[in-house]
């Protein structure tokens, strides 16, 4: 496995070998439906940025030569920029980073000045930093291996914490339509593992989420938008 780096043109990219793009002049997406893939679908249906989607598979396909060669960390979403930075292809992994330069490209979705975009950003990395890893690991001990073990510990550590992010978020969209104001990549970021409490993992009652009122009103206004529907059933195949 070689380390990832940027080529000429996307035609020399390896992963192109196993998943052809039909179009390369548009954003290659290599994702599958997980509360982090959906982020950059959704992302790139609200920027209205033309994209291809390859479904990767979670078990074999991210471990493959071709798809280290895009992401050595063997972790969906990746993507490649035929039209990146001067006119060159750009390669990316990281959720967080892919939302970022995403934003950054077409200048909308982070704020309208520095302020706002630091607002932005300090709610994607409460996500990438907490919610998404906290709300994975009850997933895990609640619905899928970690649900045979028999020690209670782990489990009650991350619904506790997850709780208690929910309550931040509950207080944060009390007053506010959006995360950090006006829909962002924050917003993004934080909407899909919302979604996953109630709709993937079914760990609604675990968590009491019925409780949260102001979380619950934020994600039914999340999933309204059309973009966030589109990028949630992407890729699909």
């Amino acid at each position: 496995m070689s380390a990832q780096q940027n080529y000429h043109s996307l035609s020399e990219y390896p992963i192109t070998q196993k998943w052809p793009a039909t179009n390369p002049d548009i954003i290659q997406l290599y994702s599958y439906p997980t509360p982090n893939g959906v982020k950059i679908s959704i992302a790139l249906e609200e920027l209205g940025l033309k994209y291809e989607p390859h479904l990767i598979g979670l078990s074999g396909d991210v471990r493959t030569p071709e798809f280290l060669s895009l992401n050595p960390n063997n972790k969906i979403p990746a993507i490649i920029d035929p039209n990146g930075p001067d006119g060159k292809p750009l390669a990316l992994f990281e959720s967080g980073a892919i939302l970022l330069y995403l934003a950054e490209k077409t200048g909308k979705l982070l704020g309208n000045n520095a302020a706002e975009r630091a607002a932005v950003m300090q709610w994607v990395f409460f996500q990438v930093g907490g919610l998404g890893p906290m709300t994975g690991q009850l997933g895990f001990f609640h619905a899928y291996g970690g649900k045979e073990i028999e020690d209670p510990r782990p489990r009650e550590r991350y619904y506790n914490e997850v709780k208690r992010l929910l309550n931040v978020i509950d207080q944060q969209v009390a007053n506010e339509q959006w995360i950090a104001g006006e829909f962002s990549i924050a917003d993004i970021a934080i909407g899909p593992w919302l979604r996953a409490i109630t709709h993937s993992y079914k760990a609604a009652n675990e968590v009491e989420f019925a409780s949260f009122k102001n979380v619950v009103a934020y994600v039914e206004r999340f999933l309204q938008r059309p973009a966030v529907e589109k990028g949630l059933n992407i890729p699909t195949t």
